[in-house]
Parts: C-alpha cells; sequence; structure tokens
C-alpha cells in the first residue's frame, strides 16, 4: 500500500513548542516498521515553525510573515535533523522536499515534483514534504498541511492518506465542548451536512483545524484515495488504519474516479 501520513504540530510539539520526543520517536519506529513490512510511506510534517518558536523561545507564534519565516528557518532545521537521525536508527533514508502553491499550481514544476517522488519511492527512500514556510507569502502559500497532504497523496496516487491530529476524528459536534459529541467512524459522503461540521483553526501553533481536514478529504476521494483522521497521540494505531480496521473516521473515496 502506498500511504501518505501528515502529522501536525500538536503531534509533534508539546504546548510550549519543544519536541515532544516521545511520541517523535513512536512515530519513527513504527513508520519504519511499515515500510520494513513493504508499505510505500510518504511522510507531510508540520511543525517547522511550532518548532522554531520553541527553539527561539517566542512563547507564542509570530503573527508576522518575517516573524513565521524566520520561525520556519529555525524549526525546519530541527524538524529534519530529528527525523534524520531517527529513521537512520532503523535503516532508513529520508528525503527533504520543501513546497509552495506554484511548485503545484504549475505543469511542469508539478511534473517534476512527480518524478522525483516515484524516483525517491523507487529508491526506498523515506520523503519528508512540507510546506517551504521560509519562503510562502500569501500569494504563494498553499496554506495547511492538511491541503497539501491531499493533493501529494493524488499527485502520487496514493491508496490512503492519514491526518494525524490532536482529535479522535469527526465528531456530530465539538466534543470539547459537548459532551454528546459522538464519533462518526465512516463518511461514504462529503454532503453539505457533514462539511458544515467543520470548526474554526486547530492548535495554537498550528494552522489546520477540521474544515482544512474536510476540504481535504474532498480533494483526496475525489480523487479515488480513502482519507482517515486519528488521533496522533496513538500513533501505533496505524497499523491498525493500514489494515483498514475502524479507527478514528475514515471517508471512502469515490470509486469512479
Amino acid at each position: 500500500m502506498k500511504a501518505v501520513i501528515k502529522v501536525g504540530t500538536s503531534t509533534l510539539a508539546h504546548p510550549t513548542g519543544n519536541l515532544n520526543i516521545r511520541r517523535m520517536e513512536a512515530l519513527c519506529r513504527i513508520l519504519s516498521d511499515l515500510k520494513n513490512a513493504g508499505h510505500e510511506i510518504i511522510l507531510v510534517s508540520s511543525g517547522a515553525i511550532g518548532m522554531g518558536v520553541g527553539k527561539l523561545n517566542l512563547g507564542s507564534r509570530p503573527s508576522d510573515t518575517a516573524g513565521k519565516q524566520a520561525a520556519a528557518a529555525v524549526g525546519q532545521c530541527e524538524l529534519m535533523y530529528t527525523y534524520d537521525k531517527l529513521f537512520s536508527e532503523y535503516n532508513h533514508t529520508v528525503a527533504q522536499i520543501l513546497l509552495t502553491a506554484d511548485d503545484l499550481r504549475h505543469e511542469d514544476r508539478h511534473r517534476n515534483f512527480e518524478n522525483t517522488m516515484q524516483r525517491l519511492l523507487a529508491l526506498r527512500v523515506l520523503p519528508v514534504i512540507n510546506e517551504n514556510d521560509t519562503v510562502a507569502t500569501e500569494e504563494i502559500e498553499i496554506g495547511d498541511n492538511d491541503t497539501l497532504a491531499a493533493i501529494v497523496a493524488v499527485s502520487v496516487r496514493a491508496d490512503l492518506l492519514v491526518l494525524l491530529s490532536d482529535i479522535d476524528g469527526l465528531f456530530t459536534a465539538d466534543p470539547r465542548k459537548d459532551p454528546d459529541a459522538k464519533l462518526i467512524s465512516r463518511v461514504e459522503k462529503l454532503d453539505d451536512s457533514i462539511m458544515a461540521l467543520g470548526g474554526g483553526k486547530g492548535s495554537s501553533l498550528g494552522t489546520g483545524g477540521m474544515q482544512t481536514k474536510l476540504r481535504a478529504a474532498k480533494i483526496a476521494t475525489g480523487a479515488g484515495c480513502d482519507m482517515v483522521i486519528s488521533n496522533g497521540a496513538y500513533p501505533e494505531k496505524l497499523y491498525d488504519i493500514l489494515d483498514g480496521k475502524d479507527i478514528g473516521t475514515r471517508f471512502i473515496a469515490s470509486r469512479e474516479a
């Protein structure tokens, strides 16, 4: 199976912005094991700005573009150093790919990205993809890594997209506010009633939220790729997710695509 796994800032970092070492070690160990089992894994990783905030002791995410870009420049180094170190322990090679919207919008550049991805996977490399927050401005930014992960999944013709977040899946209401909210384990059709369940922004260090995840589901399922939202606090659930078990919320692809 070819799977794109997206991890949010809330999965990789503590609320302080500092690295969640235990969780990141578990994630890299499990992804390495899934690769050992024969799966092709592509990782879309948030966390550059969040880690930069922690490393620079800023206290909170900058609101200005230059501040965010500076934090990303520092944090991306930390992020890739950690991935390289952890995956190397399990004899897996990682490659860093940083993208802007222009790279995906322009036909030639998009084709170059697809060709590079095909070659990396053929070489059994584990690509780690992030938006190029250091140079991205409003005109050329993708905006969130949920959307980026969905575009990547479509580009590489993945079988499955998994979004690891700080929530168990899609609920009938916001479970942080409504104790009667129930998990929706399976979504066959992304109709207006489902799309209306999207809330606002996610964690204070990230850019996503349920709204961006539902948009990602629309992109992925429309191109024939199933998508799962699951809680990144439990990376071991990836085993069951790739086995097709009911974990989190699974959005079923349009098979006619």
